[in-house]
């Protein structure tokens, strides 16, 4: 069953509830990655709706009979159509065959010295891989060794994958001591909202208490389980390392791939001005983020423009 809106039904100014702005503003996000919702999804991500999916189903009924959202198939977007649903579903397929992959890659990353936590971010976390995804991972470290593990790992993928990041992307980096994860926005809120923990588990929970601010965006969203947790290894070799590379020898190591990094990234990104090189390629003792594409920038600019097309073409004021 599917059906399109094609008028504009409601009087010009007409006041919007919150809960109605929160729906309209969650799928006008997720229309940014032609990702189309079922109620029960919209139910779970809205901030507005605490008497359960019964509300939010009556919400949803009502913007479609004013002609705001589109439904099709038990799926509901603004501006998408049928194929963004086989995409989605194909791309659900995929992930599920990617996720026992992650898994595997997991406990490879875990192996390594000082790794502490892990978690799969980006498409993966959401259900979705295409053919152009990678699997990301976000790495909780030991504090003082980050950056030996961050290019130790970086050398592994370099050598034994020969470069490649299809299932190997670990482009985010934080140390145990150090959780809390600055940019406190949407994009940032879903990323971390979304994460699927790996190994460490315990470690995730404290990434997600350090970082509660992302229940401004998420109230309702439960923290994930252990389904995807890599059985418990004894490391023997890991474990070694450590010993070899604690103390000032460690710390040295450390702050040696520190600064090589650092200066690479910055011949290499010469091009990016201050506040650019740092939201893109964020370099601290305790932190280190890898995506020069600037990714979140254009998916919070394409957000911005979409929600005030969306009022102007409406209308309707769905607020801050």
């Amino acid at each position: 069953m599917k059906e399109f809106a094609t008028d504009e039904l409601l009087e010009p100014n007409t006041s919007l509830s919150g809960t109605d702005a929160s729906v309209l503003k969650i799928l006008i996000y997720f229309d940014n990655f032609q990702h189309p919702l079922r109620a029960d999804e919209i139910a779970a991500y809205s901030i507005y709706g605490s008497e359960g999916i019964s509300s939010i189903q009556h919400t949803l009924d009502q913007l479609r009979a004013n002609g705001l959202i589109n439904y099709s198939n038990g799926h509901y977007f603004i501006n998408g159509n049928e194929s963004w649903i086989s995409r989605r579903l194909e791309g659900e397929k995929n992930a599920q065959r990617a996720l026992k992959k992650a898994r595997w890659f997991s406990g490879i990353i875990a192996g390594f010295p000082f790794v502490r936590g892990i978690c799969l971010s980006g498409s993966i976390s959401k259900n979705y891989m295409d053919a152009n995804a990678d699997i990301d991972y976000f790495v909780i470290t030991s504090p003082g060794r980050m950056w030996l593990s961050r290019t130790m790992l970086v050398l592994f993928k370099k050598i034994f994958l020969l470069n490649s990041k299809k299932y190997f992307c670990v482009n985010y980096f934080v140390t145990e001591e150090s959780l809390s994860i600055p940019n406190k926005n949407i994009f940032t809120a879903t990323e971390l909202a979304f994460l699927i923990p790996t190994y460490g588990q315990d470690h995730y929970y404290n990434l997600m208490s350090s970082n509660n601010w992302y229940r401004a965006y998420y109230p309702k969203l439960s923290l994930r389980d252990d389904t995807w947790l890599i059985n418990k290894k004894r490391y023997f070799f890991k474990k070694l390392f450590e010993k070899i590379l604690s103390g000032s020898f460690g710390d040295r190591i450390d702050s040696y791939f520190f600064r090589l990094t650092l200066n690479h990234w910055k011949k290499k990104f010469n091009y990016f001005d201050e506040e650019t090189f740092d939201l893109r390629l964020r370099s601290r003792k305790n932190e280190s983020k890898h995506h020069p594409l600037g990714y979140q920038e254009k998916i919070l600019s394409r957000y911005k423009e979409n929600l005030y097309n969306f009022e102007s073409k409406h209308s309707v004021k769905l607020g801050q």
